[in-house]
């Protein structure tokens, strides 16, 4: 939790971007996995926390944008309560660390709700992405919920998106804290990464890092031989010498700020030279994008700047062919690089994603492509300082896409399929940090984690 006077900053900055009604954030309830009383770990609304700061379940934030108060609503704890979790503070105690005076019973929103109503003001409120919260939602105002999505208030979004996507000082702290933590997920990962190990082996250590550091991991851990899944989540296969490892990895602080990082390694710790020359055409796409970043450059540039390396790249390797600009102006890359360079990151591992893609990634002036692989560019438009996003290109090698391709005929004057059929059992390969933009330039955030090939070989060799 920061000081008080951050989250009374950011509500005041809120109510300049809403100009009337009630502002209604709700905080996440408890969710159980398999009967009532067994809940997953805790985890808080990210506007909650951003807004609101409290950290436990039932919570509702309310701004009442007319008469320019904020309340909290939530229930003090009872005798109950404080046999099986403690003493706790009063809702009034806990209110004022985040500097609002006002607090009521969770059930007396109901009544504030319906006073607004009764008045003919709007109440403002986001997508829902809870079954509980819908049903909050549905019962205080009384539209269906099959249809609450149509009744969210885009002047909210795009205001809390606005506040949210410029990192301050006190953010940044946190998340360079969330990418040391990632480093020693990262380094450990590595040195693990030898033939024989199970893949769950390696993802529960890691998993443990975060736990012991800070807190949870940011998202569940990607980590398989078989890297030409992007979000490949099982983790069963035996490491052999020969395959890549990609780990894809990234933690929470205490304050619930995420790191996103992602290496790829040889299994056994030595690069052959097939690996390596795939590695540093995807190395050579993260660093030249990285190095072009600044404030006013549109994230799509630096996407299609990457994609053109590794085109680039792949024709030299006789495994593209043609000219690179047209191949990328056509989407023949997108064989090998099916994704988006990045994504904004904060609060969330995908930051706001809740809110709406296109809110959070693109604007008026940059609208989302409809071309395959740029169509998954979650972050399109220009960037400015404060803005904390990822980078994070790859090199793809996805039998059922380049079967489809090849029956297809697609792309025939780009792509040099034969040679493309002998990497079928490749893999994949992806190399991801997350930078924050500067005043003038950028910045990675963080200890560096290895990523040249001299680097890994030696990491891996301890």
């Amino acid at each position: 939790m920061f000081d008080a006077k951050v989250y009374t900053d950011r509500r005041n900055r809120l109510r300049k971007e809403v100009k009337s009604g009630l502002v209604l954030i709700f905080g996440n309830p408890e969710a159980s996995f398999n009967y009532p009383a067994n809940t997953y770990h805790f985890r808080q609304d990210s506007n909650f926390l951003y807004f609101f700061g409290l950290d436990h379940p039932d919570l509702a934030g309310v701004m009442d944008i007319d008469e320019n108060k904020d309340y909290i609503f939530g229930n003090d704890v009872d005798l109950d309560d404080i046999i099986w979790m403690g003493p706790q503070p009063l809702m009034s105690e806990q209110a004022a660390k985040v500097g609002v005076g006002d607090t009521a019973p969770l059930n007396a929103l109901f009544e504030k709700v319906k006073e607004a109503k009764s008045q003919g003001r709007k109440v403002h409120f986001v997508p829902p992405y809870r079954g509980e919260t819908y049903i909050q939602l549905e019962n205080l105002l009384g539209i269906p919920v099959a249809d609450l999505r149509n009744h969210t208030s885009e002047e909210l979004i795009k205001g809390i998106v606005k506040l949210r996507s410029i990192k301050d000082e006190y953010e940044i702290i946190e998340m360079e804290k969330a990418v040391d933590i990632a480093y020693e997920m990262h380094t450990t990962s590595m040195r693990m990464a030898m033939p024989g190990v199970v893949e769950r082996e390696i993802a529960g250590t890691i998993e443990g890092i975060s736990l012991g550091m800070g807190g949870p991991v940011s998202f569940p851990i990607i980590l398989s031989i078989h890297g030409e899944t992007l979000h490949n989540h099982y983790h069963g296969n035996v490491l052999k010498e020969g395959r890549m490892m990609v780990t894809d990895a990234g933690a929470e602080t205490v304050s619930h700020y995420a790191s996103d990082i992602t290496r790829t390694v040889p299994v056994g710790g030595r690069f052959n030279q097939c690996q390596k020359d795939i590695y540093e055409i995807v190395l050579e796409a993260n660093m030249t994008t990285i190095e072009a970043t600044k404030p006013g450059i549109a994230n799509r540039e630096l996407h299609m700047m990457a994609a053109k390396v590794i085109a680039s790249g792949l024709k030299e390797m006789g495994l593209m062919k043609g000219n690179v600009d047209d191949a990328v102006k056509e989407g023949a890359h997108a064989m090998f690089f099916p994704h988006g360079l990045g994504h904004m990151l904060g609060l969330d591992v995908h930051d706001m994603e809740g809110l709406g893609e296109n809110y959070v990634g693109y604007d008026d002036d940059i609208k989302r492509s409809e071309q395959f692989g740029t169509a998954f560019l979650r972050l399109g438009r220009k960037h400015q300082p404060g803005f904390v996003f990822t980078i994070e290109p790859g090199i793809y090698f996805i039998p059922a896409l380049i079967d489809k391709w090849r029956n297809e005929k697609k792309f025939l004057d780009f792509i040099n399929y034969d040679k493309v059929e002998t990497f079928k059992d490749f893999g994949g390969i992806r190399i991801e940090d997350d930078i924050l933009v500067t005043e003038t330039s950028y910045r990675v955030l963080g200890t560096p984690i290895p990523k040249t090939v001299s680097d890994v070989e030696e990491t891996m060799s301890f």
